[in-house]
């Protein structure tokens, strides 16, 4: 008998299968706890927060937005989140001091989302990044704290007296210890859907079938439609993930075959650059909409990182190097950067939440260790989307450049707020930012 049919189906509940949970997605038919359905006010969804990062900074000339609203305007590396610029907000002139330090890509990305005086000579040690503090303080309301995935490699070694585990890593666990980050998108599958790895090659959706089925009975007509799409969704999902590899590697290395002579391994790393990145930007997705965790942290390149480009013709220098001159095939490489985000934003916004949508329930930050590519990290590039819940309002451009505070830690404390997690101080800021959140 189904764990479900015995109980008051609630939000809480989850579908399980042999070695399988997966948390229940947004549905209004269905209470918060068990009992009587709960009106669903718009603060009923709980607040979502996504890091993301990409390093070598950006186009020099091309990274700006002016005007407010409908009416706002931007450098071409920001082009593809026009479609959501009343929900963004350009934040500039912040910077993090302790990086300002080091001058070079380690010592610049170790503290990105600490603050933390970092420790050179070839140890490590920078600080708990924010993202963590929050799995720390509200990771047990959900199955998973967080979830923090990359789609490069970890690099080894050392530069100019900085490990570069600092290059490598945005969220840490504690000062000493970087968060595990999952580079394939089959395992981070898993650790959302699978509570036991040797549960077989059974389908996710197909394993938890008994308990949908008495899921669905209870819901209206409306939330059988969202249900169905959600479950679609996790099957289509797992059916690409399986899916063999194409020949093209994505460093632009062309292997002795033109296609694989064996199956891919269901751990193994999408060849395709593009597809590898939209199977985690929807892994993403999958993970709040099932508020299976409430804390993302995406590292979508490393600082001082070896990524090629050959889907846009950019595979003669590796990305670290191009980021050195603006060139057109930068601008290509940004874009391409800045539409990942773009379609994280467009799935969210699709995703209904009572009257708001899932992206007006989450705050995406995306910026990276440096401004340009020259190493000026004396601001950083920062955008934030989504609506936090009803705390933040886009449409703005909000400059701090000549403000007395213009500390990332000081806009880590206000997402802190908006996630219920408030706190005195962290990192090098005691004070929030003015004018950021409503």
């Amino acid at each position: 008998m189904s764990n479900l049919s015995r109980l008051p189906c609630s939000r809480r509940a989850v579908l399980r299968g042999i070695g399988v949970a997966m948390a229940l997605p947004w549905l209004e038919s269905l209470p918060l706890y068990g009992g009587e359905p709960a009106a669903a006010p718009p603060a009923g969804a709980p607040t979502r927060l996504m890091i993301s990062f990409t390093g070598n900074g950006f186009h020099s000339k091309e990274w700006w937005a002016k005007g407010e609203g409908a009416g706002m305007t931007f450098g071409q590396v920001l082009n593809p989140l026009l479609p959501f610029r009343e929900k963004m907000v350009f934040v500039r002139g912040l910077y993090n001091k302790e990086a300002l330090k080091g001058g070079i890509h380690s010592a610049m990305t170790g503290n990105m989302f600490s603050g933390a005086t970092l420790l050179g000579g070839g140890g490590v040690r920078s600080g708990t990044s924010f993202d963590q503090i929050l799995a720390q303080r509200i990771g047990d309301r959900t199955r998973i704290p967080s979830l923090v995935v990359g789609c490069e490699e970890s690099m080894p070694g050392l530069h100019k007296d900085y490990s570069m585990i600092y290059s490598s890593h945005i969220s840490w666990s504690s000062p000493t210890s970087p968060t595990a980050m999952e580079i394939r998108p089959a395992r981070a599958f898993d650790d959302l859907f699978r509570t036991d790895r040797n549960g077989g090659d059974r389908r996710v959706v197909d394993a938890v079938l008994g308990d949908a089925k008495d899921v669905r009975g209870k819901l209206s007509q409306t939330d059988r439609h969202r249900f169905d799409e959600y479950l679609t969704a996790v099957h289509e999902l797992e059916a690409r993930i399986n899916r063999p590899a194409v020949a093209e590697v994505r460093t632009g290395w062309k292997p002795a075959l033109d296609k694989p002579d064996q199956a891919r391994p269901k751990d193994g790393i999408p060849t395709d650059l593009p597809e590898y990145m939209r199977q985690m930007c929807d892994l993403i997705v999958l993970a709040f909409q099932t508020d299976t965790t409430r804390i993302a942290s995406f590292k979508i390149n490393n600082d001082h990182g070896s990524q090629r480009y050959p889907h846009l013709n950019v595979d003669y220098m590796i990305h670290h190097l191009l980021s050195h001159s603006d060139t057109a095939d930068l601008l290509k490489v940004n874009q391409f950067y800045m539409e990942q985000l773009a379609y994280i934003a467009k799935r969210l916004d699709e995703i209904r939440e009572g009257e708001r949508t899932l992206l007006d329930n989450t705050v995406m930050l995306h910026t990276s260790s440096m401004l340009h590519g020259n190493h000026d990290n004396k601001q950083l590039p920062v955008v934030l989307i989504g609506g936090a819940g009803g705390r933040l309002k886009g449409g703005r451009m909000v400059d701090y450049l000549d403000k007395p505070n213009r500390a990332m830690c000081s806009m880590y404390l206000d997402l802190m707020d908006c996630m219920g997690v408030p706190l005195d101080q962290f990192g090098d800021s005691a004070g929030r930012l003015p004018g950021l959140l409503g």
